[in-house]
């Protein structure tokens, strides 16, 4: 070996720091278990050393998992209970979920399925800049579902076509050109990204996370199902989406309005493709099969006995797609992303499980609640207060899965202490944690890609960030609060 790549100190060391105070200094408060308290040093620790990029999130998890095992604290004095506990979230069927919805989006791409869509619906609707805008909104609307790692979505698939557009007329970076179209494109480009992630249980990797939190945090008596989710979040979603280029073509407007050749480029790029190839046939087909039966739609037309788990059809359509060929065992196996994604995710899935299991998180949720109950105010202000609190705290968090992990369940808890209806403010929270993604350049993984683009300045993309946040909150609030109270969801 050449060159290691050992932990970042700065980062470790603040992760080991945080961890050894809560551990050793801070006195365990009353009510709270020893073991839990420490379980507590050792999730901030990770959550710290994730934030800083101490290691590769993988390699923190397993460090994470280790350390849980070895110091016992879910089961002390059980060392063989512990390390089951350690790595119990494995058996976790949602992240499994997660993981071969990874694997099969990988699809979009090797096939050319992806740009196809893209380009087509920029082929209909391109002849003006706002017409691009909403074009590249509609695909990525369509490739939401089945395409749970957005960072693959809008940096992957829809970023790519977004920066052949705004070559085609001229707007680059490098020549000081990017007010023509491509900052505003750029912005547009990510901004949809958030409410599309927001829009489908599988749309980004953390909302299974949020599903499995907000059973346990009500006991089980709110279970959302893919169809469930995908209806609550239609509205709010698609007045998102209609209202987001708009208010960006106010913010930044473009300096090209009208790009009449737009069509025509997009429809040379899909003649370049050719006609479409069985392999993306098979894609689509795999998909529709796998829309079908997120939906549920066998059992509500032949009863309950057709139902298929989310997670057994997402395994049906990743084993049609090797036996077809369109993927191969190789491509399975050479897709870090997915098999990375499984091992972080059981870990934060184990470790905040356990905080619940452990009673932490209802220590914590009475804490929180009763501070706000002190200021006197209604559920209604406070779930308000809680929501507003739990979004703009992603300033501090470069991962939308981390921020979730560290915070939804106490959140949810402590809003359901104050009187709130936990359906109502499970909804607020679930969405608010991909709405969040649009604040900083870092919030999430498509940010960096389309920033390091370079359409956009710094200050440019934290105004916007901020603008968005607030609509789309007034949106999913009023709208949305509005719309679930229709379907009798609250």
């Amino acid at each position: 070996m050449d060159k290691l790549t050992p932990l970042k100190p700065v980062p470790s060391l603040c992760a080991v720091a945080a961890a050894s105070l809560i551990w050793f200094v801070i006195p365990v408060p009353a009510g709270v278990a020893p073991n839990a308290w420490h379980l507590l040093a050792l999730f901030i620790g990770t959550i710290i050393a994730i934030i800083g990029k101490a290691m590769p999130i993988g390699a923190v998890s397993v460090v994470a998992i280790a350390l849980v095992a070895i110091t016992g604290v879910t089961n002390p004095g059980k060392p063989g209970a512990a390390l089951e506990d350690a790595l119990s979230g494995f058996s976790n069927q949602l992240i499994w979920l997660i993981g071969f919805s990874i694997m099969i989006s990988f699809s979009l791409n090797k096939t050319g399925l992806g740009s196809r869509i893209g380009y087509y619906f920029i082929s209909l609707f391109g002849k003006k800049t706002l017409g691009i805008a909403y074009a590249l909104t509609l695909a990525e609307l369509t490739l939401a579902p089945v395409t749970p790692s957005n960072t693959a979505r809008g940096g992957g698939i829809i970023h790519p076509i977004m920066k052949s557009i705004a070559d085609s007329f001229g707007s680059r970076p490098e020549l000081n050109s990017s007010g023509k179209i491509g900052r505003y494109l750029a912005l547009v480009n990510y901004n949809i990204n958030p409410v599309s992630s927001a829009m489908f249980i599988t749309a980004t990797a953390s909302n299974p996370l949020i599903v499995s939190l907000i059973a346990k945090g009500t006991g089980g008596s709110l279970e959302l199902s893919w169809s469930m989710w995908a209806l609550a979040a239609l509205v709010p979603g698609l007045c998102s989406l209609v209202a987001i280029p708009l208010v960006l073509y106010l913010l930044y407007p473009p300096e090209i309005k009208s790009t009449p050749d737009a069509p025509r480029f997009a429809r040379e790029k899909l003649t370049a493709l050719g006609p479409v190839t069985l392999p993306e046939k098979i894609t689509l087909g795999v998909f529709a099969l796998l829309l079908v039966l997120w939906a549920g739609i066998p059992a509500m037309i032949f009863g309950p006995a057709l139902l298929v788990n989310p997670t057994t059809a997402a395994l049906i359509g990743l084993a049609v797609l090797l036996a077809t060929g369109v993927l191969s065992w190789e491509d399975v196996l050479k897709h870090k992303g997915a098999w990375d994604t499984v091992v972080w995710f059981s870990a934060l899935v184990m470790m905040a499980s356990f905080l619940g299991k452990l009673g932490l998180i209802d220590w914590l949720s009475h804490s929180v609640g009763s501070g706000i109950d002190h200021m006197g105010m209604s559920w209604v202000g406070g779930a308000i207060l809680l929501t507003a609190i739990y979004l703009y705290s992603h300033y501090f968090f470069a991962s939308a899965t981390a921020h979730v992990t560290a915070m939804f369940a106490a959140f949810l808890a402590a809003g359901m202490t104050l009187g709130a209806p936990p359906a109502l403010l499970g909804l607020i929270l679930a969405f608010a944690s991909s709405l969040m993604m649009s604040l900083t350049h870092y919030g999430t993984g498509t940010a960096p890609i389309v920033f390091g683009s370079g359409y956009v300045t710094l200050g440019e993309w934290w105004k916007t960030g901020f603008v968005v946040s607030v609509i789309n909150l007034l949106i999913w609030i009023l709208i949305g609060g509005a719309w679930w109270k229709w379907l009798g969801y609250w």
